[in-house]
């Protein structure tokens, strides 16, 4: 290697070319941690997931991906050792995962389970992914998930931390940590999603979060979909979705309460946010969810749900990018995953951190702005079947947090 390379450039004749990492993902989903990660220097070793559609959908975009049929990460270490990947204990750069959520999510506030974080046994496979960890030794980790998974009682920090602690003990590593919440549309992400990112580098060193690029002019839903033609849209079938031309672009059922503009056909809060929404064309879509019901949106601005490569491109995939399994399946690959530019944005600064180099200047997935953004459509009048129940509606009472956990007692002996 020529006295001019740094550590992690390998020698081409008389030109110094950066090295890439290497990554092994946990929870891999359809892919857009990966993506991300590779997008930034890092060449994916191996994926983790249970999913057969997620297997299938890495398979199929990546052949060259190792992909094992039996991806409980759970269990993995049994099986996935330093040595069956070419590497000794220390050589990986990277251990990453985006966790099960459901326990710490928004939504699940209003589930019989609410708030029982690491309690829920979907919580619980975190810990063989920090077995890995144990096992690889890698230079960093990190982790994905929703805002609340490393805050509040039940969150999934204090595992982690005690966790890594214990790595340290045993191995002299330095891991510490370092986490926050940062909202992806802040970096280019054509969608409001706020995601909990942690980072813990061997030598505990620190772990700046990237400064952000677009929180004062996000990209927004028009950027992502103006170009895309859907050839066969996806059709309505909630029995409140005939509503949605009544209600505004940007706006949710709480348009039709008697603190909207328009008629009252509901009380003010007494139905979940995303009942209705439907999306802005001048400004990000909202968090998209994974197992969207008949009336829950985010909606297009045309009035129906939102295509599966509609909702990709909300989530920064390029459109090579191809999900598999069933329509159903497809929506929930494509609403777990992790946002491809928000992953690669993260992995830039863990490489720069890694001392990987000769990344653009430009991340790789943000897409272009569109032109012009065409003026919002006025909300129509009300089908008639629903001008007879307009009239008042009581109002929310509490709170809107959600209940307590609601735990199913022990039937009596």
């Amino acid at each position: 290697m020529g006295s001019s390379c740094s550590n992690r450039a390998v020698s081409e004749g008389s030109v110094c070319v950066a090295a890439r990492g290497t990554i092994i993902s946990t929870f891999s989903g359809g892919g857009g941690l990966d993506l991300g990660m590779e997008c930034a220097g890092f060449d994916t070793l191996a994926c983790l997931d249970t999913e057969l559609s997620a297997r299938k959908t890495l398979k199929a975009n990546r052949p060259d991906w190792f992909v094992p049929d039996d991806g409980d990460v759970s269990t993995a270490a049994q099986r996935l050792t330093p040595a069956s990947v070419g590497l000794k204990p220390g050589d990986l750069d990277v251990l990453a995962g985006g966790p099960p959520c459901q326990p710490f999510s928004m939504a699940a506030q209003w589930t019989r389970t609410a708030r029982l974080g690491m309690d829920d046994d979907r919580a619980q496979p975190v810990n063989g992914m920090l077995d890995l960890a144990a096992s690889f030794l890698p230079r960093a980790i990190v982790i994905e998930n929703v805002a609340g998974y490393l805050s509040g009682d039940n969150s999934a920090l204090k595992v982690i931390e005690a966790r890594l602690k214990a790595i340290n003990a045993s191995t002299q590593s330095k891991y510490r940590l370092h986490w926050d919440v940062i909202d992806a549309a802040a970096y280019g992400v054509p969608q409001h999603r706020k995601r909990a990112i942690a980072v813990a580098f061997r030598d505990g060193r620190d772990m700046p979060m990237p400064a952000a690029t677009h929180a004062d002019r996000p990209m927004t839903a028009w950027d992502a979909l103006h170009d895309h033609k859907e050839t066969a849209p996806p059709a309505s079938r909630g029995s409140w979705t005939p509503l949605l031309a009544s209600i505004p672009e940007g706006e949710n059922y709480q348009w039709l309460t008697a603190k909207g503009g328009g008629p009252e056909l509901f009380g003010w809060r007494t139905r979940y946010w995303s009942f209705l929404l439907k999306l802005a064309k001048n400004r990000p879509s909202w968090t998209l969810p994974a197992s969207p019901g008949p009336n829950t949106g985010p909606f297009h601005w045309d009035n129906r749900p939102l295509s599966v490569r509609e909702r990709l491109r909300l989530q920064s995939f390029p459109d090579s990018w191809a999900l598999a399994g069933t329509e159903r399946e497809r929506y929930v690959l494509a609403g777990n995953a992790t946002p491809p530019l928000l992953a690669e944005v993260i992995g830039r600064a863990v490489a720069e951190q890694l001392g990987i180099e000769g990344l653009p200047a430009r991340p790789k997935l943000l897409r272009p702005r569109a032109e012009a953004t065409p003026a919002a459509r006025k909300p129509k009048a009300l089908p008639p079947r629903f001008v007879p129940l307009v009239g008042p509606r009581d109002a929310h009472p509490g709170a809107g947090q959600g209940p307590s956990p609601r735990v199913e007692e022990e039937p009596a002996a």
